[in-house]
């Protein structure tokens, strides 16, 4: 026990001195988005550290664990196609009007400072309970790689306090900097435990499936009801077209170099995902040979079987790179929560505020978002999860008009863009507090429409409101030119 709490203690200080040594230059450009000047590698291991956070450290095993074949959907090839085609042109015009944030963009793009606004009320509401989750995974990990001896409340306060000082020392240096040890020490453990597990219980991986299949059969089939193959393709499309969608994503993507940069880093990313079949390995060992965990204890399945399995050091190898797994996004969402909280929101209400008070300001809340977090993190209770998926789907309501944005000729106004973003929020948060599905509105429809993630009605709605609310606008205002033509 005491020589996992040392692996843990000295991979925490290990990240802390990488973050507080990347410190740069502080203007806020350099500060947010690292100067525009990050190459490929920097850049692979910063977005990486951006998907592959608690949520699939601890939720990919216990998700293994408790849904079986239908985890495939963390597969989603779909996820690195759409950065692939969009996130180029999004960089080079982000970099020729000095865009920093997603919510510049929108506002640049519609000339529109209240959707602007409202794209960064969006954001920070989105990323508040994505924080708190890496924080409860962080209280998780502490936990159980430490044998209770930690108390995890604490290793929380002290992990805030850190990501918090070198966040707002080092901006996105820092994040960069502990993204790559977090990579190199997730990477290890993950490609160990999936070989090592299968074959220390089993004698190898087939014999593991063999024995799964024998055990439990059809347990890594897709259902014909529920979790099934529409239900699949409709999680995937919202995971894929959403993804980006998340401010800390869109604003590391503009911190890169170029744009073959960023279609070499979409291209060569999926293979990160290879170690997810490693994941899966780790949860199907543990559904045998750790039986019978419920709920939420299926998040503890990979720690279970770890534990069961090594002795206390390598327990505190796999923790110390669980607490990378939190660390990171944290550094990255509270980094983007504080510049679109300045830069978009206050400066909105004082526009008259200089390029050198907002840098300023934004470090000053970086604190303040951590603190907002931290108290979720400890009265927010379970619905935090209930929150993050709400949170995920109000994110997607962004990709319609950001899309269209895109096209030479944009079909979508600015009061367009607006309706159809409030519109599909409003259906996210109608679904997410009354716990509605599809089925819930098409009853005695088949089987693959009740399937459907419910995140697709909200984003049909959108649609339908933004071009409808496109279309009367633009009339509007081609009438009134009309009119001041004739009078003129």
């Amino acid at each position: 026990m005491i020589s996992s709490i040392i692996i843990l203690i000295g991979t925490f200080l290990l990240a802390f001195y990488l973050g507080i040594r990347a410190r740069k230059g502080q203007q806020l450009e350099e500060w947010a988005v690292g100067g525009r000047n990050f190459g490929p590698i920097v850049m692979f291991v910063l977005m990486a550290g951006e998907i592959f956070t608690t949520y699939v450290f601890l939720g990919g095993t216990g998700g293994t664990y408790r849904m079986g074949g239908p985890i495939i959907y963390i597969f989603n090839a779909f996820c690195y196609i759409v950065p692939f085609w969009i996130l180029p042109p999004i960089w080079r015009y982000a970099k020729k009007h000095r865009v920093i944030t997603q919510s510049d963009f929108f506002a640049k793009k519609y000339d529109s400072k209240p959707l602007g606004l409202l794209v960064a009320i969006v954001g920070v509401v989105s990323m508040i309970p994505y924080i708190v989750l890496q924080l409860k995974g962080l209280k998780i990990i502490v936990s159980e790689a430490s044998y209770g001896a930690i108390s995890p409340n604490l290793a929380v306060c002290i992990g805030v306090v850190a990501v918090t000082i070198f966040v707002s020392l080092s901006g996105i240096h820092g994040s960069a900097s502990t993204a790559i040890l977090k990579d190199i020490l997730l990477l290890g453990v993950i490609l160990f435990l999936g070989f090592y597990l299968p074959y220390h219980y089993y004698g190898g991986i087939k014999p593991m499936f063999e024995t799964l299949d024998a055990a439990k059969p059809e347990f890594l089939l897709m259902p014909d009801e529920g979790l099934s193959i529409s239900w699949y393709i409709s999680t995937c499309l919202t995971i894929g077209l959403g993804q980006y969608m998340w401010p800390q994503c869109f604003g590391a993507s503009l911190s890169s170099k170029n744009e073959r940069t960023l279609r070499q880093n979409a291209a060569i990313l999926p293979l990160y995902q290879i170690i997810l079949v490693f994941i899966l390995f780790i949860g199907f060992t543990a559904l045998l040979q750790i039986p019978n965990l419920q709920g939420a204890d299926t998040d503890l399945s990979l720690f279970k079987i770890a534990k069961a399995t090594f002795d206390p050091w390598v327990v505190g190898v796999i923790g110390a790179a669980g607490i990378l797994t939190a660390l990171v996004p944290c550094s990255m969402l509270l980094l983007t929560a504080a510049t679109i909280l300045t830069k978009n929101i206050y400066k909105s209400i004082k526009p008259n505020t200089t390029d050198e008070q907002i840098g300023r300001y934004t470090r000053m809340c970086v604190p303040i978002v951590a603190l907002i977090a931290l108290f979720f993190t400890f009265f927010g209770g379970n619905s935090i999860i209930a929150l993050l998926i709400m949170a995920y789907s109000f994110v997607l309501q962004l990709f319609p008009p950001l899309f269209l944005s895109l096209w030479k000729k944009n079909p979508v106004t600015k009061a367009g863009a607006a309706a159809g973003i409030i519109s599909g929020v409003i259906m996210v948060a109608y679904v997410t507090l009354t716990s509605s599905t599809m089925a819930t509105f098409f009853p005695k429809a088949p089987s693959f429409i009740k399937d459907l993630d419910v995140g697709i009605a909200a984003l049909v709605i959108n649609i339908v409101f933004m071009f409808a609310v496109s279309a009367i606008t633009r009339t509007s205002v081609q009438i009134e030119r009309e009119i001041d033509t004739k009078a003129v």
